[in-house]
């Protein structure tokens, strides 16, 4: 839905039509099977989120009314109903590729068996599996008997039971259970035949055992059906410097547990007198995106369908360590001698963690500052500073504990690098800290030696597996003395930012970004004018600011050649009879998560280019401390080029972004190309030169 008023494309129905490309993946029949099923994983996934945040905060919007209609939101009322359209047709065609897939499942030997087709061996192997592992982690909850109905927790689904007798001479009773995913696995590998391969779901085994579970009721009947409620994720927390911010976020991850439902979604099988009594019980209305849906909720489990069954499959996650870094004695040697560029998840992560190791245990290092988004559950990251803390060293961390979904974990980490006995920065009032950078120091000969790192994605040794970014491994001076500024910044943050605003080398934002981003469009505009060469490549996961869509607009109307990978929202329109040269526009959705932010500026043949942790969004831009970092290293800089000229000639997993949110694919002429094949293939042959 574009805003002809605007020119732009609605924030939220981009972001629908991104998460119609992953199912596209799913759908694609020359996706390994594995893969499809984990593409459902994440389409489910993603429209959890999106329902917990973008609708909940559109639905805060409409009570709000007119003083709360901001930045692209000028209708919200208007946009919900289109998310409902949308989402209800894009449910139908996941369950359409859901019972597709199945079938080529069974074709495949692999089967996944309800609670009514299981053997007399199955039987009792589900039987034994109840009484010894769930019975312990469910408790049934009589709902008609509970004045106050209990909250449901978001993430969660239940099971909600009919029981019954067959000459009806007791009234049914209704209950529900929590099927405990968090506790044990959903998948439980059933024995069969050995050329097949069995698979029960939690709840399907629960259902088989409800007569043993409800054996002290007088009851002979039962029927259940999975439900599910999303519910409002923001937190409201106290910007006031004066605020205790720990228990602030710790109220708001309480209240996050009982927040408004803004999604009800159940099997449409349901029975329909339960249904009913299950809306009035939880205050729902049919306007709270009542949705119905197949048996089985909560698919973002099945990103961990069960590999072990699909023994022909393999994952080409292959990790090279980066060649100037092989058989390195010293990390710090070498980014002292010349800048290094990881590419991941093509590069092994590995490199960034030895380098903290190194640090650790290098009698000379004197302190390592680091900044921390989102980590691994069982971080490696955490463990290198924790023993560089043991070794002596000096050890800061800013850990962002307002990010989304990871709060309850940078909690824990913030506590567990504390009692170790570093210091734990946990950000500036009113913005998140979304930088990824790291300075180490360390004193040799009476001389201070600094090196450090700069990233576009997140410090997780675990999504570095399939997260598409780079990390940039420097001892340049002046970027060292930019990310010793960002540091002096947060541990003595001032509303005027002054210390942001001293970066000389470095983007940072809020006070800077925007500003020179502009800069550098109107000089390629000039160009343009001038008819001189002048290109401007982009990659982001999304682009929505209205006021660097606008300068876009102005530069494809002189006549600035504009290329795009855009993964997720893109606001921007890409057509339009007036403009002299029409953007390419292309996302890519393939097995890896394209993640990285690059921007590149023609110059005059002298490119300007940039690595970013921030998208062009406005809350990067205006409410979070981000970084750009210029790649100074020309034989860096040509090797970004060159992936991004391999990325933007993909004709396999590239989708034109075009007005109408069509995602069809880019045409193929001449070879296919594969970009993320392509890139390690190109990374793998890549001859680098030591200085």
């Amino acid at each position: 839905m574009a805003s002809h008023k605007r020119k732009t494309i609605t924030r939220d129905i981009s972001w629908l039509s991104f998460n119609a490309r992953v199912l596209q993946e799913a759908k694609d029949p020359t996706v390994p099977l594995y893969e499809r099923i984990r593409f459902l994983g994440i389409f489910s996934n993603n429209l959890d989120e999106f329902f917990r945040v973008r609708v909940a905060t559109l639905k805060r919007m409409v009570v709000f009314g007119k003083a709360a209609r901001v930045h692209m939101e000028l209708n919200p009322g208007k946009i919900l109903e289109e998310i409902q359209q949308v989402v209800i047709r894009q449910q139908m065609e996941f369950s359409r590729i859901w019972k597709e897939i199945m079938g080529t499942l069974r074709k495949s030997r692999i089967f996944i068996r309800t609670d009514k087709q299981l053997n007399r061996e199955q039987e009792r192997f589900v039987t034994n599996y109840f009484n010894e592992e769930i019975r312990p982690n469910i408790i049934p909850l009589m709902i008609e008997s509970i004045e106050n109905f209990p909250v449901l927790r978001d993430k969660s689904i239940y099971m909600a039971v009919v029981l019954a007798r067959r000459n009806n001479s007791v009234r049914h009773k209704y209950a529900l259970i929590e099927v405990p995913t968090a506790e044990l696995p959903r998948f439980i590998i059933l024995p069969g035949k050995p050329e097949d391969r069995n698979i029960i779901l939690l709840e399907d085994l629960i259902r088989f055992n409800l007569p043993n579970l409800f054996s002290y009721f007088s009851y002979d009947l039962f029927s259940s059906h999975i439900i599910k409620v999303t519910r409002d994720a923001e937190l409201d927390i106290d910007n006031d410097v004066a605020t205790n911010i720990i228990q602030e976020l710790e109220k708001g991850l309480k209240n996050r547990k009982k927040g408004k439902p803004v999604r009800f979604i159940y099997d449409r099988q349901i029975d329909p007198h339960l249904l009913e009594y299950l809306i009035r019980r939880l205050n729902l209305t049919r306007k709270d995106n009542l949705i119905p849906g197949d048996r089985i909720h909560n698919f973002k489990d099945f990103m961990n369908f069960p590999e072990q069954v699909f023994p022909e499959y393999s994952s080409r996650k292959r990790h090279l360590i980066h060649p100037l870094l092989v058989n390195a004695p010293s990390i710090m040697q070498v980014i002292q001698r010349q800048d290094v560029l990881l590419n991941f998840p093509y590069h092994s992560f590995n490199s960034v963690i030895d380098l903290l190791r190194e640090s650790a245990i290098d009698p000379n290092v004197t302190s390592i500052k680091i900044t921390l988004y989102r980590l691994a559950r069982n971080s490696r990251i955490v463990n290198a500073l924790i023993n560089a803390v043991r070794n002596g060293k000096q050890v800061t961390a800013q850990v962002e504990l307002r990010a989304r979904f990871d709060e309850e974990a940078n909690l824990f980490w913030k506590n567990r690098l504390e009692e170790e006995g570093a210091r734990v920065l946990i950000g500036v009032p009113g913005m998140k800290v979304h930088c990824k950078v790291a300075v180490i120091k360390k004193r040799v000969n009476n001389q201070t030696l600094q090196y450090g790192f700069f990233s576009t994605g997140n410090l997780n040794e675990r999504t570095a597996t399939y997260y598409g970014d780079h990390c940039l491994l420097t001892a340049n001076r002046n970027i060292i003395a930019d990310i010793n500024r960002i540091f002096a910044y947060l541990e003595h943050p001032n509303p005027d930012e002054k210390l942001l605003g001293d970066c000389k080398t470095l983007m940072v934002s809020p006070p800077q970004m925007r500003r020179e981003f502009i800069r550098l469009i109107n000089r390629e505009i000039r160009n343009a004018r001038n008819h001189k060469e002048a290109i401007i490549t982009l990659k982001l996961n999304s682009f929505s600011d209205e006021r660097l869509i606008r300068k876009l607009y102005e530069a494809a109307r002189a006549g600035v050649t504009l290329r795009l990978i855009i993964r997720g929202i893109c606001c921007m329109l890409t057509e339009n009879r007036k403009w002299k040269n029409p953007p390419l526009a292309i996302s890519i959705i393939d097995e890896y998560l394209e993640h990285a932010r690059i921007c590149v500026f023609h110059n005059r043949g002298k490119e300007k280019v940039f690595l970013s942790s921030a998208d062009w969004m406005l809350r990067n831009l205006d409410h979070r401390v981000e970084t750009a970092a210029p790649v100074l290293d020309k034989r860096i800089a040509q090797e970004l080029g060159d992936i991004l000229r391999i990325q933007l000639n993909d004709n396999v997993k590239a989708r034109i972004l075009d007005n109408q949110q069509a995602n069809f694919y880019r045409p193929r002429s001449g070879r296919k190309i594969r970009s993320q094949l392509e890139i390690f293939q190109y990374l793998t042959q890549k001859k680098y030169e030591a200085d």
